[in-house]
């Protein structure tokens, strides 16, 4: 019997947080970005995630010779943090890519949602995005990955048109019915396109409910999951694992046990010899698709509806969406490196998603992070400094 894959992917990310901008300022001061915070909540999660995980993960991958794989995507915004104030973490970085074990995914550079409102600055920010991973890890990515997992027909075939081979998205449920989501699939445009789809069950199992107390399958140990690993049906090939990077040592703390459970699981998988280890590239090209995936409206792997509610579900999130974009004519024509820079953080998905105002079954993960009081509050600041920026580009 064939072995089954298995691929671990990572998606790292830091926004740069806008300071707190009054009307006052509008007209008198271009200084957009919180420098405090940016830099000691990047220390703080450097500290508890990103260092010890890497080495973690290097002495698995060592550990293993071969057998264990991971990917991960890091955006534009973390990699100029890390630059800015932890460089040892882009060090670390280096040191895994050494190991040839290592996939390293493209994205948009800002982590953006341009890939909803224009072709041309998405192909723009994708582009810088793998020229700096080849720059910082000598690695030109070929699986792609957009922010949040968001996707649809549309958004596969202008990746695709980039030269990407495969993409990673989610596996939805009200797209898949009763389909399964450990298969590799493709676009129902360009099916030259494979997708890679989450299987949400198992990864939110790490990510969310790692250290719930109340939910009925806590503590998760290795055995446990690696049963459910077994429990999945033999003629099914590809188990997707996709999480926030900071799930380890961040979301959940270290002493919730989640490194332990991490360092341990490799050898717990590997000794079934049912399962083995690839990174996203590699299972694209070993496995062929079986079917279309067909996404008319754009899907994420966000909150329970898997949709863009989370960014642009009401009208405080659209406006400000709209009014951003607004900008990007007259931006392109600008020279201004510095005007580049802030257009390129502007764009951050974060800042639409501090003024989301779902707070039912996903208000925590909402909160997480969020250093506005209300979504009023992140609206109204992030209109006073689009309207300072609108000033500048005007000049």
């Amino acid at each position: 019997m064939e072995k089954k894959i298995i691929t671990f992917y990572f998606q790292v990310h830091q926004p740069y947080r806008l300071r707190t901008y009054r009307f006052f300022d509008i007209g008198k001061n271009h200084d957009y970005f919180d420098d405090f915070a940016n830099r000691s909540i990047c220390r703080k999660v450097a500290d508890k995630c990103y260092l010890p995980m890497n080495q973690l993960l290097l002495e698995l991958i060592e550990k293993h010779k071969g057998e264990f794989k991971v990917s991960f995507s890091i955006t534009g915004t973390a990699l100029d943090q890390f630059e800015a104030y932890t460089p040892e973490v882009i060090e670390s970085f280096k040191k895994l890519a050494e190991t040839g074990q290592v996939e390293f995914l493209s994205e948009t550079y800002s982590h953006s949602l341009v890939a909803l409102k224009s072709p041309s600055e998405f192909k723009a920010q994708v582009d810088k995005h793998s020229a700096r991973i080849q720059e910082l890890f000598g690695y030109t990515p070929t699986t792609f990955r957009n922010t949040e997992l968001i996707y649809s027909d549309t958004i596969g075939k202008m990746v695709y048109d980039m030269g990407f081979k495969g993409m990673l998205t989610e596996g939805a449920k009200h797209v898949l019915g009763w389909k399964s989501p450990n298969f590799v699939y493709y676009n129902s445009e360009v099916p030259e396109l494979k997708l890679l789809l989450k299987n949400y069950r198992l990864s939110d199992d790490i990510a969310f409910r790692f250290s719930q107390q109340s939910w009925d399958s806590w503590p998760l140990t290795t055995e446990k999951f690696v049963d459910w690993l077994n429990a999945i049906p033999w003629n099914e090939e590809v188990i997707n694992l996709f999480m926030d990077y900071e799930t380890f040592g961040e979301h959940q703390w270290e002493n919730t046990g989640i490194f332990d459970f991490m360092r341990a699981l490799p050898q717990r998988v590997l000794e079934t010899g049912r399962f083995k280890f690839a990174t996203p590239g590699e299972a694209l090209d070993e496995l062929q698709p079986v079917a279309p995936f067909h996404v008319m409206y754009p899907i994420s792997w966000a909150d329970e509806e898997r949709d863009l509610t989370a960014w642009l579900g009401n009208d405080l999130q659209d406006d400000a969406f709209d009014s951003l974009y607004e900008c990007e004519q007259v931006v392109e024509k600008t020279n201004d490196p510095q005007i580049k820079k802030d257009w390129a953080y502007l764009q951050t998905s974060d800042h639409f998603y501090y003024m989301c105002t779902k707070f039912f079954s996903d208000g925590d993960v909402h909160m997480y992070f969020n250093h506005y009081d209300t979504p009023y509050d992140a609206y109204i600041n992030f209109m006073n400094v689009l309207s300072d920026f609108k000033i500048r580009i005007s000049e």
